[in-house]
């Protein structure tokens, strides 16, 4: 009987439970999850839970249900890659043939003190959802403080203007403009939708130093009611232990195969893995499809195939508020109203096609 652990049921570790539990031939293999939380929650639509325009149960999914499948809502504490063993919080140890590393990311604070203890997140649904709770409380008329130019911090800024029209909200990047990994005809159309709903953009920041409600940016303090950071991410801290080699925020590489160069029972996807494309849902699903197919093949007794095939990545879909959006489909820019419906529609299939 093989053994296959995955570690985190985010996008990635979903996906390769979904494609491996579909397979056939899968009968002599257990698979355990081991998440800390009970649900597989949406991650990429945490901006809208904060805001306050989505309710978290609609961000929430079941995991699959099989007897194939065992689940275990625990929180890792180290992997010991020498002794394929993980040692979870609880002190309990899990011993395996083959793992799947998808722990996802967490916020990289680029050493500004006080940024950690000061700010609030939207990394995972728990602190979301605290992020909601302050921001509801704001008093009225208050000002709100984003910190980071990115698909996250624009999307929570649009999303919260629609929810707190009262609110004044300053949206902080260190870039000449938002969104700079776009192409200019995008950033230009977010930043005018920005101007035409009085969502002030300050270029050129440099936040040196966060007190609670309190934010420097070049030492000079800003007196706001909430700070919310969205400037940066990194691997989870378990990830960043391990002594292996990583990138500069701490994501492993990994052959053409997607394991560890010196451990090829371990496989890592998503925001634990380094890689050339941009840190997405879509791409740690398509890591995770190719994994499946890499564990179906090893488990047969059958070679991997010497070339991977190309992974076809759909593109980029961003959210301003419930009407309008943006998006990059290979090099085509799109703008106004249809992305906005296509990405409602990507997220409607996820859930539909997930059972939920």
């Amino acid at each position: 009987m093989q053994n296959l652990i995955i570690l985190g049921g985010g996008y990635g570790g979903l996906r390769a439970i979904q494609k491996l539990l579909n397979e056939k031939d899968v009968k002599e293999v257990s698979i355990t999850l081991i998440e800390k939380e009970a649900y597989h929650s949406l991650k990429t639509e945490f901006y809208a839970l904060a805001a306050g325009t989505v309710a978290d149960r609609h961000l929430r999914m079941s995991f699959p249900n099989d007897v194939r499948l065992e689940l275990k809502f625990e929180s890792v504490q180290h992997i010991h890659l020498d002794e394929n063993r993980i040692e979870l919080a609880n002190g309990e140890d899990m011993f395996y043939d083959d793992l799947i590393i998808g722990l996802g990311c967490e916020d990289k604070y680029h050493g500004v003190p006080g940024a950690k203890e000061n700010t609030l997140s939207i990394q995972s649904m728990r602190r979301a959802r605290k992020t909601y709770q302050v921001l509801q409380s704001v008093k009225p008329n208050g000002k709100v403080a984003i910190v980071g130019g990115g698909l996250s911090g624009v999307e929570l800024a649009s999303e919260l203007r629609e929810s707190r029209p009262d609110l004044e909200i300053l949206l902080y990047d260190r870039g000449e403009n938002i969104l700079s990994m776009f192409p200019a005809r995008l950033y230009n159309y977010v930043t005018e939708w920005f101007l035409e709903n009085d969502i002030t953009i300050v270029n050129r920041a440099n936040i040196t130093k966060v007190e609670w409600n309190v934010l420097y940016n070049h030492d000079e303090p800003i007196e706001t009611d909430a700070i919310i950071w969205t400037a940066g991410i990194q691997a989870n801290k378990i990830v960043r232990e391990l002594d292996v080699e990583q990138d500069h925020i701490g994501r492993l590489y990994t052959t053409k195969h997607h394991h560890l160069p010196d451990y090829d029972n371990v496989f890592v996807v998503g925001d634990c893995a380094a890689s050339t494309h941009a840190p997405s849902a879509q791409l740690a699903e398509a890591q995770s499809e190719r994994v499946a197919m890499l564990l179906n093949k090893k488990w047969s007794g059958e070679p991997y195939p010497k070339e991977m095939p190309k992974m076809k990545l759909k593109g980029v879909l961003g959210s301003l508020g419930k009407k309008h959006g943006f998006g990059l489909m290979g090099e085509k820019s799109l703008t106004g109203r249809v992305p906005r419906v296509l990405k409602s529609g990507v997220l409607w299939m996820y859930k539909h096609h997930s059972g939920n």
